[in-house]
């Protein structure tokens, strides 16, 4: 029957199911980060510009969704695209 359930219950229960989306959500983001330094690390300049496309592509979904803040999704964009750029910076000047 409905009414059973105590509010502080379904707050409970609501509570949880989002921790545990959220908690998809930011591995997912820390998978594609991951994926995207052994690239860099590979020197693999194709597969890291695809990677970090793809990254901050998941880094501005979970900004969306309320998972990241915008401060933390802006720093972790900078940073990734910073490696880029330092660890191909050298290619290019070739």
């Amino acid at each position: 029957m409905a009414g059973k359930k105590s509010s502080a219950e379904k707050r409970y229960a609501q509570s949880e199911v989002r921790r545990l989306h959220n908690k998809a959500i930011k591995s997912e983001v820390r998978t594609y980060a991951r994926q995207f330094v052994e690239a860099v690390q590979a020197k693999d300049e194709k597969l890291a510009k695809e990677r970090l496309t793809t990254l901050v592509s998941k880094l501005d979904s979970a900004r969306s969704k309320g998972v990241l803040t915008r401060n933390a999704v802006s720093r972790k964009k900078s940073r990734m695209a910073k490696l880029f750029n330092v660890s191909f910076a050298e290619a290019a000047a070739k």
